[in-house]
């Protein structure tokens, strides 16, 4: 495969936050968030509407840097047999960097599975989560201690990533910044917190973007700009369906986000869950001050790069993700992906296909904080007219439906499923 147009290769540049909602930034419609780098870097590039990751966070991980569902990249469990585009980049000379939360080593230092073996060079950050308001960071291969200063972790995550630039700017890199916030235990640095209209988990997002500025400025200083392809994501929808609990962590304060206009949260297949907001920049390439509702998702990313650098996409194993590389330079509005599927531990939800998105009935697997879980009837909505899924139009649209069941049999399901927890489990005896 060619890099695109046989120009430079460009950058790579992905920040992803963690449990941001659909609704938790200005350009996105918030009333209560001053996101003025983001929707500046909206402008600057453009703003995808009906972008997808996966319900929680160790699967939409693993898809994200697999290009693969997580019912094959397995979520919390990637094995080291999985492809990341890191790894695929280094066989083109990128220097590769991850800094911040893995999470897809089952939140243990696994040996052949966490990032200085998954293709990263350079490695900076925590292999889990801060449920339990701490993170144990890593530098590389080596632990260096447990932190509990979550106000810190955005600005420190971000001191690292500028450093990696600026080590790197003379050759192709990759940096993957993927923030712990606003995970689970949230906090503001003291210039953050108490600042914004909303409370403190607007305060965290606040400080998201400002550092994601810092971010961008040095990109801009180091003469990156012209030749980074910058995107900015979320790994899945905002934890509004774990208001009581997160309540009492936070003495009461609000620490959750928005869905906006969408249904449910964090950890369901409605699109509260998993349609999450994505910003793409890159000058001179993507059209700038456009918004798009072509469908697109986060597996999409590993062959759209193998598209932009040059690398072969894997040929041994399924690869869920599409070549969107005409999408993201306005060549074509619509997008290289003609549908969609919902997975949630294991069981196929759903699928979406242009404005139709079908939910099968009988669903039974969900995580057990997601309240909504619609009724036990085939469910069709019109996301055009009905971005809340509030109208099921399964009677109306007997054909639609048909068209529908048929993607939903045609899944490839993999020969074994992966274990869907979060750790390990105990051998017994063990």
């Amino acid at each position: 495969m060619q890099a695109v147009e046989q120009g430079p290769k460009p950058n790579f540049v992905i920040i992803f936050t963690d449990d941001q909602g659909y609704g938790d930034l200005a350009c996105y419609g918030s009333k209560t968030i001053r996101s003025p780098r983001l929707d500046r870097l909206a402008k600057e590039g453009t703003r995808f509407t009906d972008f997808y990751a996966q319900p929680v966070c160790g699967p939409s991980r693993s898809a994200l840097l697999t290009g693969r569902y997580p019912v094959r990249s397995q979520g919390w469990s990637m094995p080291e047999s999985e492809i990341t585009f890191a790894e695929l980049l280094k066989t083109v000379g990128y220097t590769t960097g991850c800094i911040g939360k893995w999470d897809v080593s089952n939140r243990k230092d696994i040996k052949g599975r966490v990032p200085n073996d998954q293709g990263f060079d350079y490695y900076w950050g925590t292999l889990g989560a801060n449920d339990s308001g701490a993170v144990r960071l890593y530098d590389n291969r080596n632990p260096i201690g447990v932190d509990r200063d979550m106000a810190s972790l955005t600005r420190r995550y971000t001191d690292k990533g500028i450093e990696f630039l600026k080590a790197n700017k003379d050759r192709p890199f990759l940096l993957y910044l993927a923030h712990t916030m606003a995970h689970s235990v949230v906090d503001a640095s003291p210039a953050f917190k108490g600042k914004s209209k909303g409370g403190l988990y607007d305060d965290v997002i606040e400080e998201l973007d400002c550092h994601t500025g810092r971010l961008l400025d040095a990109i801009d200083e180091l003469g990156l700009r012209d030749n980074t392809l910058v995107i900015f994501t979320t790994d899945n929808g905002p934890w509004n369906n774990m208001q009581e609990q997160l309540r009492k962590k936070h003495n009461g304060a609000v620490a959750w986000g928005s869905s906006g206009p969408l249904r449910e949260g964090k950890g369901s297949t409605w699109e509260g869950g998993v349609r999450v907001p994505c910003i793409i920049r890159w000058p001179g390439h993507v059209p700038t001050a456009r918004v798009s509702d072509a469908i697109f998702s986060t597996v999409d990313f590993m062959p759209t790069f193998a598209a932009m650098a040059g690398y072969e996409v894997p040929k041994d194993r399924i690869i869920d993700g599409v070549d969107q590389t005409a999408l993201l330079l306005g060549k074509n509005e619509r997008g290289a992906r003609d549908h969609l599927y919902y997975l949630c531990r294991n069981e196929l939800h759903g699928v979406r296909k242009g404005r139709w998105k079908l939910l099968v009935a009988n669903r039974k697997n969900y995580y057990g904080y997601v309240k909504d879980r619609g009724s036990s009837q085939v469910e069709l909505y019109d996301l055009e007219s009905d971005i809340g899924e509030r109208h099921n139009l399964a009677g109306e649209h007997p054909e639609v439906v048909s068209e529908m069941m048929e993607l939903i049999e045609a899944f490839q399901w993999p020969a074994k499923l992966p274990d869907t927890n979060i750790t390990l489990r105990k051998k017994v005896g063990k």
